[in-house]
């Protein structure tokens, strides 16, 4: 059965940076399953992935406008430590939920000063080419509810 839309798809996956540095992966678990179409992976992957079928291999070099997007500097923004009333301990690498314009955004800790806090909106793989070795380790009909619900069951 070949990969389209609308399929429910397993994957074990191994992803690297482009130094060859280990990201994430699947090995050791149970496969990632996700509802091919409906956006719940990286779409440069998903477009790798189409056509294909149970036991192929795929090798696939993601760019960022396919995958977490290009680093935007505006995303970076320096705040007041005081909006962090309540907080014990701010330390780099924290994360919080943020309010935007476009609603929450999670946001990561990267500079701690003695009046400010600089946080960063970026997806944390942004701006970086993302290096997948998978294998299909299953593809099967999605439930009517899976597909009305966009995702896996």
């Amino acid at each position: 059965m070949k990969i389209v839309n609308d399929k429910v798809v397993g994957i074990h996956y191994t992803l690297k940076d482009a130094s060859g540095d280990q990201l994430d992966t699947s090995d050791g678990g149970d496969p990632l399953r996700y509802l091919h179409g409906a956006g719940n992976i990286v779409e440069g992957l998903e477009k790798a992935l189409a056509d294909k079928e149970k036991g192929d291999q795929v090798q696939v070099v993601v760019e960022p406008a396919e995958g977490y997007g290009e680093y935007n500097e505006g995303l970076k923004q320096s705040v007041p430590k005081a909006a962090f009333e309540g907080v014990d301990n701010i330390e780099v690498g924290a994360q919080f939920e943020a309010q935007s314009d476009n609603g929450a955004v999670s946001v990561v800790v990267t500079e701690v000063s003695e009046d400010t806090v600089v946080v960063d909106g970026n997806h944390p793989l942004a701006g970086q080419a993302l290096h997948f070795d998978v294998t299909i380790t299953d593809v099967r009909d999605a439930s009517e509810e899976e597909i009305a619900h966009g995702h896996v069951h």
